[in-house]
């Protein structure tokens, strides 16, 4: 189980949307991918949990969290591993720790934490939380936004993360998001 959370080294830039719900990640994940024509980890969590909703309308539990891990890093490690300059992560271990302290009394597995930690990434982009809330079967936060906001960028600065909080529109986030990601591809090369 713990190689299935591992993150396998890389060579590309892996850039991480990372923050709370309904901050547009998912939108600028893609955006960013198809301008730079590289791949996007989607977020594995959103798949699960919604499948668990649509067919028994149960919600996330602690035992689905190394599951959710498992298969996000199975993406991760599989698109990383055929990409040579840049990678998209529309989220992380360390996302799925934040939700988890944050829905669990501060429980995070062990072994989900060890991980989360652990990993590396070349910058986060924290998303804030200045566009609208939108409402799905998943989404139950709206009234504690700023709360949350305050978790994940609490996560960033504790762990000694590298990362830059968008915000503004669509369009602005992507092209403050497009300076600081050419500016890490003039560095690599």
């Amino acid at each position: 189980m713990e190689e299935r959370l591992a993150q396998r080294s890389a060579s590309c830039i892996k850039i991480v949307l990372f923050g709370p719900e309904s901050t547009g990640k998912t939108t600028l994940a893609s955006q960013l991918a198809a301008h730079y024509s590289t791949p996007w980890v989607k977020e594995y969590m959103r798949e699960y949990l919604q499948k668990k909703w649509d067919e028994n309308r149960e919600i996330c539990q602690p035992e689905d969290l190394i599951p959710i891990a498992e298969g996000q890093m199975k993406r991760e490690n599989d698109l990383a591993a055929v990409t040579e300059d840049l990678l998209i992560c529309d989220t992380d271990l360390l996302e799925l720790k934040v939700y988890a302290e944050a829905y669990y009394d501060g429980f995070c597995p062990p072994l989900l934490l060890k991980h989360a930690l652990n990993h590396h990434y070349d910058l986060y982009f924290l998303t804030y939380i200045d566009v609208e809330w939108t409402p799905d079967d998943l989404r139950d936060k709206p009234d504690d936004r700023i709360g949350m906001f305050q978790r994940f960028k609490a996560a960033l600065e504790q762990n000694n993360k590298p990362f830059v909080v968008l915000k503004g529109n669509e369009e602005e986030r992507f092209k403050t998001a497009v300076s600081i990601i050419n500016n890490q591809l003039k560095i690599k090369k």
